[in-house]
């Protein structure tokens, strides 16, 4: 299907039909615990959707913009990895998962990002603008060059991640030295 819009569409009670979605516009759709393994989604834009708890097996995101949309615990990584790419606007996506994933130059604004899982991912040159990083895991993560500056509430092990040319705020550094159990004052 191509060039279509789909505007305060629930899903969760009349399913999409499985295909390829190229060009499409979903605005206040509700896929929360919908299953979307083998979808593929091409230069699409998801708009104040809720995509909680969907299953993504295998679905693709191929240049996908997410705003203000609800997505928490969704296993990213069981995504179809080939040419994936995204950006995320305004968006809750607490509880999820991006475990060993490539996700260089992958931009993350305005978003909650707590209780997330990005070990061993690839986030090179990503930015993380005005993002709550709470109780976030990054371990064995690439972060060279990502863009911390205006985060908050993230803890980095820099002994356990990869940090070369990665960009902090001085007020942020107190999260890179956290296991340290040291105090810093302004």
């Amino acid at each position: 299907m191509q060039d279509q819009t789909f505007d305060k569409t629930d899903f969760t009670k009349n399913p999409l039909e499985k295909g390829e979605y190229e060009n499409c516009t979903f605005k206040n759709c509700n896929f929360s615990e919908n299953n979307l393994s083998d979808f593929k989604f091409l230069e699409c834009d998801f708009i104040d959707c809720n995509l909680s708890l969907a299953q993504i097996n295998d679905t693709a995101f191929r240049n996908i913009s997410f705003k203000d949309c609800k997505m928490l615990g969704l296993q990213f990584e069981r995504c179809n990895q080939f040419n994936l790419s995204f950006s995320f606007q305004n968006c809750q996506l607490n509880h999820s998962s991006f475990f060993q994933m490539n996700l260089r130059k992958t931009v993350f604004k305005d978003c909650q990002l707590r209780e997330i899982e990005f070990s061993e991912a690839d986030l090179s040159n990503a930015s993380f603008i005005d993002c709550d990083l709470s109780q976030t895991i990054f371990q064995n993560t690439n972060l060279e060059k990502a863009d911390f500056r205006s985060a908050f509430n993230y803890t980095i092990d820099p002994e356990n991640n990869r940090l070369k040319g990665a960009k902090f705020s001085s007020a942020g550094i107190s999260g890179l030295l956290e296991k340290y159990q040291i105090k810093i004052e302004n």
